[in-house]
């Protein structure tokens, strides 16, 4: 133990002394497992992102195993009507993504990020373990009668529901931790490091993908053909494959130490602005506070620069006698300029963070309503016996993923830079605005069908069919386009907010930009109760009916679409007024 100490000491010598070996060591405040200043040559890179990616894969097996056809078994299973299905899936898949504000504070300020995943997805192997006893343990499972027609006892769907919501805990400490920490595997410091880091984000989301790929049509087509129970364990066995996979790689991650709360510190500098809401900011800002605060700096981390925006919270940072007691600073009373940029910079981020909401509103009706609209349509293949699932669809939104992530990397990206002169082809905010933008078409062709087929219920009185003579795979187009979009929009936003996050925020930036789907799911049950609500007045079916052939999908599709239309107006708005931040390699 003592020749560890004595070896970390050398190399922290041999860092700041500027020595011959300097470049043997990482320079952005990573350690090794054991607290050591990271080695670059033996750890981090793309070999402890392998065991990362492959963490992640192996998670979102699982994850979308078990989320992709849910609707369909809290709809049949549970025997739910369609309004409340679609709800309960909202309300769940919006507290799995709300659920990251809390990981990341504990990532951040507690255990690390590697500490926090390791944590959480024992607690998510375990959700995930209750959830497949759930539907297969007899007592535990749903009971179905000869017609098929399911039910369960307020016991059984308790026991489905804390299954759900364990899974959601867990998911909330590996979301917002597994891309940043991954990001942490290359070094800013260094150019070639730092190169190779920008594939990073596209490559995470195309193994995603695959993985969603994989779900979406073996693991449904074994639920809805085999069995839940099976199903839901193969997910399982790729949870616990993630647990193992991810201790596999211990040795070779680069860890950022945690530090101080980010929400202490962003509370800190709001009571002491508003403190001094007197005071005048000096017209020189050389003269406000910038001492290193060793509670919320890491060894060589990049330290914010001072910007003109937001002057009020600049009040913060201007140093009175009554802000030292007995010469210690009073923390709620002085800041320093990092301090202070960091509130600016996570201000700054909240119109643009604002405008992914409905993005994810329309987003997220790929796992609802255009599942439950395919159910509705011929789910054969061709004029075989085969029936090809309602949630087996969404694996041509993954196939669309997997298709332009390579497409944008080696085509658009060469071809934007030659017109933007951008590195990566397009900026963030260029890339988000084209997938919002994108997006808005997915609603109008899901309506457009939703229509058609309406009209061919009307035609020919299909409405007591289960399955209307309108071939299913023809969503496929509205599928493919939102995949587009989503490579435009949700790889653009991890890139965005990781790269506007300050260094000691980067999980709680990570797990901002996931609380957008978030609140996108939550908007989707609330627009579905609204909606429900308005158009069931004076005794009208509505629009959404548990039998969708007498209802009007349609018109929810074009309120979406409409709302995304407005969307990008403001997203194109905001953009314009944005300031990025201002990072210096040097400590105050």
């Amino acid at each position: 133990m003592a020749s560890q100490k004595e070896d970390s000491s050398l190399n922290t010598y041999r860092l700041l002394e500027g020595s011959e070996e300097d470049d043997l060591y990482t320079e952005d405040g990573t350690v090794d497992y054991l607290d050591n200043i990271a080695n670059r040559r033996t750890t981090g890179n793309w070999k402890a992102c392998s065991y990362i990616l492959g963490t992640e894969f192996s998670e979102r097996l699982a994850s979308f195993g078990m989320s992709s056809n849910l609707v369909v078994y809290l709809k049949n299973r549970l025997n739910e009507h369609s309004v409340t299905a679609s709800k309960n899936m909202a309300n769940w898949s919006g507290t799995c993504y709300a659920m990251p504000l809390i990981g990341a504070v504990v990532a951040d300020r507690y255990l690390g990020r590697y500490g926090t995943i390791a944590t959480f997805s024992i607690i998510y192997a375990m959700g995930m373990s209750l959830l497949t006893l759930s539907a297969s343990v007899p007592g535990l499972k749903p009971i179905c009668d000869e017609g098929g027609v399911c039910y369960s006892t307020d016991a059984q769907t308790a026991v489905f529901f804390i299954a759900l919501y364990l899974v959601a805990i867990g998911s909330g400490g590996i979301k917002p931790c597994v891309t940043p920490f991954g990001a942490d595997q290359f070094d800013d410091t260094d150019e070639v490091e730092k190169a190779q880091k920008g594939s990073l984000f596209n490559w995470f989301y195309f193994l995603i993908s695959i993985a969603s790929l994989i779900a979406h049509s073996v693991l449904v087509w074994i639920q809805v053909n085999i069995g839940w129970g099976i199903g839901y364990g193969i997910a399982t066995g790729a949870m616990v494959i993630a647990v193992i996979w991810f201790f596999s790689g211990t040795t070779l991650y680069r860890n950022q130490r945690p530090g101080s709360n980010p929400l202490t510190r962003l509370r800190r500098v709001i009571v002491a602005s508003i403190k001094k809401r007197n005071l005048k900011v000096p017209t020189d800002e050389s003269v406000l506070f910038k001492n290193v605060d060793a509670e919320t700096t890491t060894i060589r981390s990049h330290k914010l620069d001072h910007t003109e925006s937001l002057s009020f919270f600049d009040k913060a940072a201007v140093e009175l006698e009554s802000d030292r007691i007995e010469g210690s600073i009073n923390t709620w009373s002085l800041c320093t300029v990092t301090e202070v940029e960091e509130l600016k910079a996570l201000v700054r981020l909240l119109p643009l963070w604002a405008t992914g909401i409905i993005f994810s509103t329309m987003y997220v009706q790929t796992g609802i309503f255009f599942v439950l609209q395919g159910c509705v349509m011929d789910t054969r293949v061709g004029n075989s016996s085969f029936e090809f699932p309602p949630a087996s669809v969404g694996i041509f939104d993954f196939i669309s993923v997997m298709f332009w992530v390579p497409v944008y990397e080696h085509i658009i990206v060469p071809v934007a830079r030659k017109f933007t002169g951008q590195k990566n082809g397009l900026t963030p905010l260029q890339r988000l605005g084209t997938g919002l933008f994108i997006a808005i078409f997915s609603m109008i062709c899901a309506g457009i069908l939703e229509y058609l087929r309406l009209e061919l219920v009307r035609r020919h009185d299909y409405y007591e069919l289960d399955h209307v003579p309108m071939s299913i795979f023809w969503q496929i187009p509205q599928y493919f386009i939102m995949g587009c979009a989503e490579v435009f929009t949700q790889i653009g936003q991890m890139e965005f907010f990781y790269d506007q996050a300050p260094d000691s925020m980067r999980s709680f930036g990570a797990a901002l930009s996931l609380s957008t789907t978030a609140l996108g799911c939550y908007m989707s049950s609330f627009l579905v109760t609204v909606v429900t609500k308005y158009s069931t007045r004076n005794g009208n079916v509505g629009w959404i009916t548990d039998n969708l052939n007498y209802g009007h999908l349609h018109y929810f599709f074009g309120l979406l679409a409409m709302l995304g239309t407005i969307n990008l107006g403001v997203f194109i708005l905001v953009s314009r007024w944005y300031t990025h931040k201002k990072s210096v390699k040097a400590l105050d």
